[in-house]
């Protein structure tokens, strides 16, 4: 065995990386922070509460599969922070599979969840590799109260919102622009079928009165995950922020996309898509508080003969982010996944399993469930 640090965390300068390697030292996991840029990664971990206490050195690395993989050898998980990942993820998956590694990130892209699917499934599976893009708040607890709804037979459609109220990182904000290029799809009768950019809904909300502008956000990986579940034939997801004025911003912004950036060629999109992304969010957010940081995960699952409604309202959603990532890191070096290759972290860990880790850390509250058959 090697006595290297068994956790490489990648892409610590940026706000969610600060909170793996945070809930990595409440695991008690050694760990290796990474970045393009040792001086930046360095002030981000020196703000970590009880960092004197953790076992971890920092590392600066260049952004090639040559150098990745020779920091990655001889550790076992690779928990990557880098996005959008569709731009910067190919050469960190590359890295982690040359290097023997379990691979995890916290992508919300669902164009690039399909990519690892193709690209990479099967090597890591030959491996016995975990492949497991977005372990992420969103949407991992949204696929935990998905589960557990689908703990009753016999019910095949999901009608899945995902809500939380606060503001993106810049990291996140890139990524939604990122992805406003691409495909999006629902899952109907087992098939993929594209979403319209500009689709939108007026919601009802769990748990309050008001009612919140819902656009698909990119699709989620949520119908990559039950397309070959034999349980689910149908799964739509929508959510966003709760603000509302935020959700307006962002559906003009959808609506000029398709009149404007859409016919222009791929890298004129892509350059205009960041412009507008930069102006909106170019520093670190302030560290979440429970108090107002909320989020709201809302699954109705049916079937001929049945019904099921699950609610899970958390609090502080990167910081559930962090903590799902730092368990995978804190599951895997003990015990193989539940499925190698390519898999959701539900499938992989067991979504009763991460539903007990995020309620032990005073993450979310208790599944609120009701059951018609």
């Amino acid at each position: 065995m090697s006595d290297k640090r068994p956790v490489v965390v990648y892409g610590v300068s940026g706000y969610t990386g600060r909170l793996v390697c945070e809930y990595l030292r409440e695991y008690n996991i050694p760990f290796i922070a990474a970045g393009r840029d040792k001086a930046k990664v360095q002030a981000v971990v020196d703000k970590i509460p009880g960092i004197e206490t953790a076992d971890y050195e920092v590392v600066e690395v260049e952004h090639t599969v040559e150098a990745l993989t020779k920091l990655f050898k001889g550790s076992r998980v690779v928990s990557n922070m880098v996005g959008p990942f569709i731009k910067y993820g190919s050469e960190v998956v590359e890295a982690a599979l040359a290097a023997g590694c379990h691979y995890t990130d916290t992508t919300g892209e669902q164009d690039w969840v399909l990519h690892c699917q193709k690209t990479w499934g099967d090597a890591f599976a030959r491996k016995g590799l975990l492949l497991a893009p977005n372990n992420a708040q969103m949407y991992t607890t949204g696929e935990i109260a998905a589960n557990i709804c689908l703990e009753t037979p016999g019910l095949d459609t999901l009608d899945i919102l995902v809500f939380w109220k606060g503001f993106p990182t810049y990291a996140s904000t890139q990524t939604i622009f990122t992805i406003l290029k691409a495909n999006w799809y629902y899952l109907e009768q087992n098939k993929f079928v594209e979403w319209d950019v500009t689709a939108r809904a007026d919601v009802a909300v769990p748990g309050q009165h008001e009612t919140a502008i819902a656009v698909p956000w990119g699709g989620t990986a949520h119908p990559v995950w039950f397309k070959n579940d034999p349980r689910v034939s149908n799964c739509r997801v929508m959510g966003g922020v709760l603000a509302r004025p935020v959700m307006e911003g962002v559906v003009q912004t959808t609506q000029m996309v398709k009149e404007q950036i859409k016919p222009l060629p791929p890298d004129q999109q892509e350059k205009a898509l960041g412009d507008i992304a930069a102006s909106l969010q170019a520093t670190m957010p302030p560290r979440e508080n429970p108090r107002i940081n909320t989020s709201i995960d809302s699954v109705y699952a049916s079937g001929p003969l049945g019904r099921a409604h699950c609610v899970i309202h958390g609090n502080c959603n990167y910081k559930q982010t962090g903590m799902l990532q730092a368990y995978a890191a804190f599951s895997l070096l003990q015990q193989p996944p539940k499925r190698v290759g390519f898999a959701s972290a539900c499938q992989a860990f067991g979504h009763r399993e991460l539903l007990g880790q995020l309620r032990s850390f005073g993450l979310v509250m208790n599944p609120i469930l009701t059951v018609h058959t």
